[in-house]
C-alpha cells in the first residue's frame, strides 16, 4: 500500500511517501520536509499569512520531489493523506486542497489525518510498535499524556492547562535573545550551564492528578533574568540550564502520576513512547529513559527527524487508517483545533485550547 502524506501545519513544508506492507511494517520511500524558519525569524515567531504562503510556493515541488526520490508516479499511490488540524487554518487548507485535488484527478482515496494522530502512531512505523502504549505527546503546541489504544482509539490522561512544553522552550529562548527554533538553541545553551545556579519552580510538582503547567515556569525565568541583566553568555547558559533542570523533573514527576495510576488500575501498558518535536531533546530523553526503567517499562523514540513535523508520519496515520477501511470524503473539514480524544474532559483551570 502506497501513501502520499502532505504536512502543513505549521512552519514546516512537508511530503512523503509511505509503503505499508502485508504484515503490517512500514517503509518510509521518501520523506521531504522543507523548513520556514529563515523566513519567520525576524518575527520571533512563526506569522500564519507568511507560512501559508510558503506551503503554497513549495509544496508541488516538494511532492514531485518525494516521487523522484522513490521513483514512484502518482498514478502508483493508493491513497492521497493530508493533515486537516490542528494548526494554523490557513496552512492546513493548502495541504488539504493539495490532496484533496490529487484524489480527486487520481480517483484514490483521501484522507484527512489528525496531526496530534500522526505522531501519536509514528512508534508503529519506527519499531512495529503493538497497541496498547503509554505516550508521551511533546510539541509546539500540546503536552499530552495518552493511553494509544488503537488506531483512532486515544484516551487522554493528562494535557497541559496553559502552555506547551515546546511553547515554553520557545519563548524561554526569544526571551533570552536565542535564535529560533528556540527548543534547540535552549538545549544548546544548557549543555554549557550550571543547572542550580537559579532555583526556579516545578509546577504542579506533586499533584494528584497528572496534568502539566509551564507559564509560571517562563514567568520565573523572565524575573530572574531581569534582575541579572544584562545577560552575558554565562548567564544565559545557566538559565537554559535551569530551566531545563526544572522541565526534566515536571516531567518526570507528572510521568509518575499517571504511571502509577495505571498501574493501581491494572491498566498499564509494557511500553513508554514519545512523540512529537521536543521528544528530540537529548536531556528529556535521558530522563524519560531512567523513568522507564525504574518502571519496568521499555522506552520508544522514533528518530529526531520524525519527532519534528514531517510528512511521512501522516502518510503512515493515512496507511494505518486506510487498512481498517477508513477515508475521508473531499468535503472533510480542516479545524484549527481538533482533540484526539474528543470525549475527555476539560482539564481544570484550562481554557479551551486543552
Amino acid at each position: 500500500m502506497l501513501v502520499l502524506g502532505l504536512e502543513t501545519s505549521c512552519d514546516e513544508t512537508a511530503a512523503a511517501i509511505v509503503a505499508r506492507q502485508s504484515d503490517g511494517s512500514g517503509i518510509i520511500l521518501a520523506n521531504i520536509v522543507l523548513s520556514q524558519h529563515a523566513l519567520h525569524q525576524p518575527y520571533g515567531g512563526v506569522v500564519p499569512e507568511i507560512a501559508a504562503r510558503a506551503h503554497v510556493e513549495a509544496l508541488d515541488g516538494l511532492i514531485k520531489e518525494a516521487c523522484v526520490a522513490c521513483g514512484r508516479r502518482l498514478s502508483a499511490l493508493d491513497a492521497v493523506a493530508a493533515t486537516a488540524g490542528p494548526g494554523l487554518i490557513g496552512g492546513l487548507l493548502v495541504g488539504a486542497m493539495s490532496g484533496k485535488a490529487l484524489a480527486s484527478v487520481l480517483g484514490k482515496p483521501f484522507l484527512a489525518i489528525n496531526h496530534l494522530e500522526g505522531h501519536a502512531l509514528t512508534p508503529r512505523l519506527t519499531d512495529g510498535l503493538a497497541f496498547p502504549y503509554l505516550l508521551l505527546l511533546v510539541s509546539g503546541g500540546h503536552t499530552q499524556i495518552l493511553l494509544v489504544e488503537g488506531v483512532g482509539a486515544y484516551r487522554r490522561l493528562a494535557t497541559t492547562i496553559d502552555d506547551a512544553l515546546g511553547e515554553a522552550f520557545d519563548k524561554t529562548a526569544k526571551l533570552l535573545g536565542l535564535p529560533a527554533p528556540g527548543g534547540p538553541a535552549v538545549e544548546h545553551a544548557a549543555l554549557r550551564g550550571q543547572p542550580a545556579r537559579f532555583t526556579l519552580p516545578r509546577p504542579m510538582l506533586g499533584r494528584a492528578e497528572p496534568y502539566f503547567s509551564f507559564s509560571g515556569l517562563k514567568t520565573a525565568v523572565r524575573i530572574e533574568a531581569e534582575r541579572h541583566a544584562p545577560l552575558d553568555r554565562g548567564d544565559i547558559a545557566d538559565l537554559c540550564a535551569s530551566f531545563q533542570a526544572a522541565i526534566l523533573d515536571v516531567l518526570s514527576d507528572r510521568l509518575n502520576q499517571a504511571i502509577d495510576t495505571l498501574r493501581r488500575q491494572n491498566r498499564l501498558p509494557e511500553v513508554l513512547a514519545v512523540a512529537g518535536g521536543v521528544a528530540a531533546n537529548r536531556a528529556i530523553a535521558g530522563r524519560l529513559t531512567e523513568l522507564a526503567n525504574e518502571n519496568g517499562l521499555r522506552l520508544i523514540v522514533p528518530p529526531p527527524a520524525l519527532c519534528t513535523d514531517n510528512g511521512a508520519m501522516i502518510a503512515w496515520a493515512g496507511a494505518e487508517r486506510l487498512t481498517i477501511g477508513q477515508q475521508d470524503g473531499l468535503a472533510s473539514p480542516t479545524r484549527a483545533r481538533w482533540p484526539l480524544d474528543p470525549e475527555a474532559e476539560s482539564a481544570p483551570w484550562a481554557g479551551a485550547k486543552a
